[in-house]
């Protein structure tokens, strides 16, 4: 602790222990008690309290109140558990006799103060700092201490009862690894004290009557097999898994559905994963009694284990893809094509059961689509899914979703009924569709899937959150159709799927709904992403309308809209203006007017949004080598950087200075300095002349204007990248031996104001005075001195400041003592550090 705070904090500890003093909120408090972890992390000596007696008179006198504040005394007790992590500290606080007023039976526990979930919540968290050493633990057992926790874990408030469980489950693995020398068996006796009450209290709650019990114990080994992997897990689990397994083939039973979450785990955990027969079989008996939605989130977290026993695998493959293999088999009587499974793992009227019913089909449907979503998303899946089936299985649920599909049989007429317009389940099955493009053996569904998803791209009723996801779909399929477009009748097909998405694109990009026409335009932006370079996707989006509406978006109303369109705009302009030989014939939208427009947006604009988007593709443009066809690349990036520098949008700025990056790593290359533009320059290329003309092209196009005044913008961000920049730039004028020396600068022509400047840079973004054109003391268009300025600026001081983070003084200990002190009113208003 510093001499500072240590004169502060007897200050502070009488302001909290006086009740006429107004309440702290809860941020300082928990602020305070942070600080205190961070002292006692490290030390575990008792000096801290020795030489800081108000700790100790601090909790004292709040337990001398008749009626201290729940608030207050949650943060003693808090603070007493801190203080009491280490056992030098712990003995002190014993001397002091103040333990056993907080968490003995003497404690707040037989106190009104009791009732409020906060002193109870306290309580735990103490007690979880305090338990860290083998007196603690003793203390607590004697004081009736583990009565309590258990009491906890049923309390009414979900935080403390969570805290409860998870201080128990510490006070085990404490007990048992810092108490035992060898391996332990089933034996109670073997197990120490505290272990063994924790153990029997878990024993005993499974096997009570009480269902509230169970559940407490089933979270706490859930917690417990999560979090250790000792190996005397092993001896825990074989006393209780007799009793799980009763918990399987109870049907009444009503904490079935945590066993899930348990069992995982416990598979999990490396003490079991070469465990024979026995915890497997479990499992298996798991898979089989658990209901289908109980059941899924098990299989799919065995199907993602390393170590599963094949034959479990392919076990909770079977759970997953069963409500699938019901919608196929449930479409068409007779049944044309086969269903995804031979066998179930259980009844399959469970899951017809589910599916008929209009309350647990969606539910059913969404919690399988996930979780196929999930696997299809692995790189080594450990099982063969059966993809063509999976996706006629996943068409059938968008048709019946939609009414395109009319089953004869009535299972299928029945999942139907339940199954139309429910948006919830379409989004999912898309998401699984557009996995499913990334998977190979789909190739002969093609046509009939394309069909479904222009069913969705025109069907009015599709709603603006279920076309964004059929959009996307639709892209990643696209993507995946080009590249089988092969023989002449792939490429016939190919040919006519993207004539029929752009007639529907066509209609969207016009639709009465802002949603739909964002999503339309994010749509064939990924579009142009994917396939700009086929020739067959270029003839039919330059031969549709779709550019001249998509230009006339730019003056949309709505400011997501004109963004989303600046950037199809953008895009487009890399097909339509900036290609060699751009087969656009008698357009009228030609290359300086869509330019024109962008520019147009980015200074007057009044939203964000679209200013954001047009300096974004203004730097892809530059990126790609679009720029130089539209006129002198430099005299571009000047007229944009200076509509940028005034914007109020920091975005907007920021991206501004993205250009300028873009442009000078483009400007370096092309004049061969460098390879990277923060690479040190060859000797070659930091000649004299070299030097000049790359920094004559920089300061034509005021750059470093920009650069600088950039460095004092008032978002820190904004600052940060500004002085990345200039760094790189000095790396390639001076190696970094040769910068220039201070008395020189001075004595050159440009020093005084070099000097101004290195000193108006100092104040940051509280500089006023910084110059903008005309009268300045700096001239940042003169490339002589721009050189002097990159050599004496200390660009490496100024980053480290901006790279302080904010807090660095404002969150000190000594500035929250202060404004502590402050907040109660007994320093002056003018010590206080307010952030």
């Amino acid at each position: 602790m510093t001499r500072e705070c240590a004169v502060l904090l007897p200050g502070v500890c009488a302001a909290l222990a006086d009740p006429r003093q107004p309440g702290l909120d809860d941020t300082c408090l928990e602020k305070l008690l942070d600080w205190f972890r961070s002292l006692t992390w490290f030390d575990p000596t008792v000096e801290l309290v020795q030489e800081n007696p108000c700790l100790t008179e601090l909790i004292t006198s709040v337990l001398a109140l008749p009626e201290p504040s729940p608030s207050i005394l949650s943060f003693t007790l808090q603070l007493a558990g801190i203080l009491a992590s280490s056992e030098n500290r712990f003995q002190h606080l014993q001397q002091e006799k103040v333990l056993g007023r907080l968490f003995g039976r003497d404690g707040p526990r037989g106190r009104a103060v009791w009732e409020d979930a906060s002193v109870r919540s306290g309580w735990v968290k103490g007690v979880h700092s305090m338990v860290h050493h083998q007196p603690a633990l003793h203390f607590l057992c004697s004081e009736g201490g583990m009565d309590v926790i258990f009491t906890l874990q049923g309390d009414p408030s979900l935080f403390v009862a969570s805290a409860a469980s998870q201080l128990l489950v510490h006070m085990l693995t404490f007990s048992v690894e810092s108490e035992t020398s060898k391996p332990l068996s089933t034996k109670d006796c073997e197990w120490p004290a505290c272990a063994q009450m924790i153990k029997r209290h878990i024993e005993d709650s499974l096997q009570s009557s009480s269902a509230s019990h169970i559940e407490q114990s089933l979270k706490l080994l859930t917690s417990l097999f999560g979090s250790c992997y000792a190996a005397w897990t092993e001896a825990l689990w074989l006393d209780i898994a007799k009793q799980i397994e009763s918990f399987l083939m109870e049907e009444t039973v009503q904490s079935q559905h945590m066993l899930a979450n348990l069992l995982l785990n416990v598979a999990r955990s490396p003490v079991f994963c070469d465990t024979e027969g026995s915890f497997w079989a479990l499992v298996t008996s798991a898979l089989e009694h658990l209901t289908p939605v109980q059941a899924g989130p098990l299989a799919v977290g065995l199907l993602r284990l390393c170590k599963c026993p094949q034959d479990v695998r392919i076990q909770a493959l079977t759970v997953l893809l069963q409500p699938m293999d019901c919608i196929l088999r449930a479409a068409s009587q007779p049944l044309e094509y086969a269903g995804l499974l031979d066998e179930s793992v259980s009844d399959p009227a469970t899951v017809e059961s589910l599916l008929s019913s209009k309350t647990s089909c969606a539910g059913l449907l969404c919690q399988t689509l996930a979780h196929l979503e999930k696997l299809l998303s692995l790189k080594h899946l450990r099982v063969d899914l059966p993809y063509m089936s999976l996706l006629r299985s996943l068409m059938t649920i968008l048709q019946f979703c939609n009414g395109f599909l009319s089953p004869t049989s009535p299972l299928g007429s029945t999942i139907s009924r339940n199954l139309i317009n429910c948006f919830r389940v379409q989004k999912s099955a898309l998401d699984v569709l557009a996995a499913l493009s990334e998977k190979k053996g789909c190739d002969t569904l093609v046509g009939t899937l394309f069909d479904v998803l222009l069913a969705y791209l025109e069907s009015p009723n599709t709603g603006p959150t279920v076309l964004k996801k059929a959009f996307q779909a639709t892209s990643k399929w696209l993507m995946h159709l080009q590249e089988l477009s092969c023989s002449s009748n792939q490429r016939q097909q190919s040919e006519k799927i993207l004539e029929d998405v752009f007639v529907v694109l066509q209609k969207r990009l016009c639709s009465p709904c802002w949603e739909v026409r964002d999503s339309s335009l994010e749509f064939l932006t990924a579009m142009i992403k994917c396939l700009r370079d086929k020739d067959e996707f270029r003839q039919c989006l330059l031969s549709s309308e779709v550019p001249r509406l998509t230009e006339n978006l730019l003056e949309d109303p709505e400011s997501y809209v004109r963004a989303s369109a600046v950037t199809a705009v953008g895009h487009l302009a890399c097909i339509t203006y900036f290609a060699p030989e751009s087969p656009v014939v008698g357009n009228q939208y030609n290359k300086e007017n869509a330019v024109a427009k962008l520019q147009e947006i980015l200074s007057t604009d009044s939203e964000g949004f679209p200013r954001r988007a047009v300096i974004s593709i203004f730097t892809k443009w530059l990126r790609e080598g679009c720029t130089g066809q539209l006129e002198d690349t430099g005299q571009f990036v000047s007229r944009v950087i200076q509509t940028v520098e005034h914007d109020l949008d920091w975005e907007v700025r920021l991206g501004g200075l993205e250009l300028v990056e873009a442009f000078c790593s483009q400007t370096i290359r092309q004049r061969g300095l460098s390879e990277c533009p923060y690479a040190p320059a060859s000797s070659a290329a930091t000649s004299p002349t070299h030097q000049q003309e790359l920094l004559q092209v920089f300061c034509q196009a005021k750059l470093f204007g920009f650069l600088f005044r950039s460095l004092c913008d008032c978002d820190k961000p904004v600052g940060q990248r500004a002085c990345d920049i200039l760094i790189g730039l000095r790396g390639n004028f001076y190696p970094m031996s040769t910068l220039e020396n201070p008395q020189e600068i001075e004595d050159s022509p440009a020093g005084r104001g070099i000097a101004w400047l290195q000193r108006t840079l100092r104040q940051g973004s509280l500089a006023q005075n910084f110059p903008t054109d005309g009268g300045n003391e700096v001239d940042f268009q003169d490339p002589e001195s721009m050189m002097v300025a990159l050599g004496a600026v200390d660009l490496l001081e100024l980053h480290d400041e901006l790279n302080k983070s904010s807090d660095h003084v404002e969150e000190s200990p000594q500035s929250l003592l202060q404004d502590i002190l402050a907040t109660i009113g007994t320093i002056e208003e003018n010590e206080v550090d307010c952030y």
